[in-house]
């Protein structure tokens, strides 16, 4: 998380959302090989929870269950060029949007698992356009095969550490000239937020 409190953003709504939106993540914790990360697709609850699955293989995967663990969102990010604003003084910088959650991991049932994959699907599936695939459509021996080979786990979200930083130090006019710049540059995601966010 970036120190300057201007980044801050605690609006709980927008940070679910954002973790929903994005979907995905990675999840940090210390084992006794050495810190590890594992990359996975993220399913918010709604409630202060995040659930994801693993590989059985994958080095997080047996040292999770009990452990405090730090799951990352990354949203949106550019570099910002001081000729965006104009002010040649400035030094160059990245804006980004970023959460960290922490909490406490425990590992699901089957069920939870199963329950897990169908609301990772119907979700997904939701933003393709045409008929949505189901687990329903994997043979049902193939579907208890696959769950053999993967773990799924909730963390309870005991922190939220969010960064926007989005140019709020700069003054307005900077702000608008670098949102316009970013727009044109082919980040109209930050660009938007930029706008809409900062003050």
């Amino acid at each position: 998380m970036h120190p300057n409190p201007a980044f801050r953003h605690d609006d709980r709504a927008l940070l679910e959302a954002l973790v929903d939106e994005i979907g995905f993540g990675m999840v940090f914790a210390g084992t006794p090989d050495g810190p590890r990360v594992a990359h996975t697709a993220l399913l918010s609850t709604g409630d202060g929870a995040v659930q994801f699955h693993l590989a059985r293989g994958n080095a997080l995967a047996r040292w999770l269950d009990g452990a405090t663990a730090l799951v990352v969102v990354n949203g949106p990010d550019a570099y910002v060029s001081p000729r965006y604003s104009g002010n040649l003084a400035q030094v160059p910088t990245w804006n980004y949007v970023a959460v960290e959650l922490e909490g406490r991991v425990r590992r699901m049932d089957s069920d939870g698992l199963t329950a897990l994959l169908r609301d990772l699907a119907q979700r997904n599936e939701a933003r393709i356009e045409g008929e949505a695939w189901t687990m329903d459509d994997v043979p049902e021996d193939h579907t208890r095969y696959l769950l053999g080979q993967i773990i799924g786990f909730e963390l309870e979200v005991l922190a939220w550490r969010p960064t926007f930083k989005l140019s709020q130090n700069k003054s307005e006019a900077d702000r608008k000239a670098i949102a316009s710049a970013l727009q044109a540059a082919g980040s109209p995601a930050l660009a938007e937020l930029m706008l809409r966010l900062a003050p």
